[in-house]
């Protein structure tokens, strides 16, 4: 009898949501991922839940409609980690004609299925808000909704559902070699130490590498790529203006560029579409790059930005499954399942492509490609709320007055970014402290020692890059003496643990 159900290759959204899925199925699920969770692609996306209005210009009305659907599925689902986002579109009728993107607008809030988000509007930016940090001579403009989501925590608080259902995670945990007969036999290695363990199937992905994982590990004869890599860098710089919209920019290139309101005190902009070659773990945005992002904000708004602007630059690679289309930013985002399933031997299924909005979907879609080799399998995430999200999709402000009445000594800013990071499960983290010096100690920016344990203890935090830049934004934060402080006391828990 093999040790598990389903192994699943890889700790980015797509893996993490597959093992959720499967773990409350009722399957028996392990999660290997050579690092981080979310180390990769999935903390360094738009950090946007949409349908990707721009997907419209290419024909992908089946990718933008499902999209468009798993917005407020995901935002009842994780409220803390997902928030409505408002999006203005100042019109340029040399870059696209503001007819068409009415009529796209209009299609897009027609098959969006929304019961909470808001519709479409025209916005006069002589009078509006929305128009007084961009140049004069933008004066309309549309509006419209999506959502923003802390993208690294949304693949974090899937891998804590899918323990909590019994599934076994297991980062920094490499799979080095993956043996196929009637069970898959894997080899692991976790910092030098060497396991084995058996699986009925096996689902590989991996993201970026799901092609090379295929070759050196799964020893598949290589065959057409399947996959295009293409690189988006972001950078974030100082808050550009004070309200709470985001801005969708129109670049000569057909392009767009998102600004977005960004960790209370800055602005994140991005995107850039590139083909990418190489390892996508060296990836990085390049000075060009930057510029090119620069560029476009300043052609929009009165205050200008430069390299010198910018307080942190990251890129992540998209696997993107190929569709034939010639520009990476033609590539279609919509991703593709094969299922190799022979006679006598273990089955396995790959995982091409996919954007983090449509992430439960694919879970689905997965398992549901599964389902003939399980007695019991049936959908169930669709109304089942992640880690921390059990409340009202409005009710964030609540859970911070809550907060703040029950942890008196916290600050306002410290409350609200615990419920954003934590929601219902801010009580595992604060337990029955009465006063800040109960939380142990303090590292910056708010940040203590009882948050930084339960993030070890349940979230599988080893290192300070993991707390300050996917569990959290807080390396934003942090000057370098105290995030050394922060890392040489992850150390110190982590001996202490191992001499238990």
């Amino acid at each position: 009898m093999a040790d598990f159900d389903l192994a699943v290759i890889g700790g980015g959204i797509n893996g993490a949501g597959i093992a959720r899925d499967a773990a409350g199925r009722g399957l028996r699920v392990v999660l290997f991922e050579q690092n981080d969770l979310a180390s990769g692609t999935s903390s360094a996306s738009s950090k946007l839940i949409h349908g990707g209005l721009r997907y419209l210009e290419y024909g992908e009305f089946r990718l933008v409609r499902a999209a468009l659907a798993e917005r407020e599925i995901l935002l009842r689902a994780a409220p803390h980690l997902i928030r409505p986002l408002r999006f203005v579109l100042p019109l340029d009728p040399a870059r696209r004609s503001p007819l068409l993107l009415r009529l796209g607008l209009l299609l897009y809030d027609w098959i969006g299925r929304r019961r909470i988000l808001p519709g479409t509007r025209e916005l006069d930016l002589v009078t509006d808000d929305a128009g007084q940090p961009l140049r004069s001579a933008f004066q309309h403009a549309f509006e419209y909704s999506d959502c923003f989501a802390d993208d690294a925590r949304l693949v974090v608080v899937n891998a804590v559902d899918a323990a909590v259902r019994g599934a076994a995670i297991r980062t920094r945990t490499r799979v080095a070699r993956a043996e196929r007969s009637d069970l898959w036999r894997l080899v692991v290695n976790a910092r030098g130490r060497r396991d084995e363990v058996t699986a009925r199937i096996l689902v590989n992905a991996t993201g970026a590498w799901v092609e090379a994982v295929a070759q050196a590990v799964l020893r598949q004869a290589p065959s057409r790529p399947r996959v295009r890599l293409d690189k988006g860098s972001h950078i974030v710089v100082r808050r550009l203006y004070e309200h709470d919209r985001a801005y969708i920019l129109q670049a000569a290139d057909r392009r767009v560029v998102f600004t977005i309101p960004f960790d209370r005190d800055f602005t994140l902009i991005g995107t850039t579409d590139r083909s990418f070659s190489g390892d996508p773990a060296t990836v990085t945005p390049t000075a060009e790059e930057i510029e090119y992002l620069c560029g476009v904000v300043n052609e929009y708004f009165r205050a200008s930005i430069a390299a010198a602007d910018v307080v942190w630059a990251f890129a992540g690679v998209r696997a993107l499954y190929d569709d034939g289309a010639r520009k990476p930013q033609d590539v279609g985002r919509d991703y593709a399942l094969r299922l190799d399933e022979r006679f006598g031997v273990a089955p396995l299924l790959t995982v091409y492509g996919g954007k983090i909005t449509t992430y439960r979907r694919l879970a689905e879609d997965a398992l549901d490609r599964l389902a003939h080799f399980f007695t019991r399998s049936r959908r169930w995430t669709a109304q089942s709320p992640l880690p921390g999200g059990d409340f009202p999709y409005d009710g964030i402000d609540a859970l911070t007055a809550r907060t703040l009445h029950q942890w008196p000594f916290l600050t306002d800013d410290h409350a609200r970014r615990l419920t954003h990071a934590y929601g219902t499960r801010v009580q595992a983290v604060l337990g029955n402290a009465t006063q800040l010096d109960d939380l142990g100690q303090r590292f910056g920016a708010d940040l203590t020692a009882a948050e930084v344990r339960y993030l070890m203890r349940n979230e599988w935090a080893q290192t300070a890059d993991d707390v300050l830049w996917r569990r959290s934004k807080l390396g934003l934060r942090l000057t370098p003496p105290q995030a050394a402080a922060l890392a040489d006391f992850m150390v110190k828990e982590l001996a202490a643990k191992a001499n238990d």
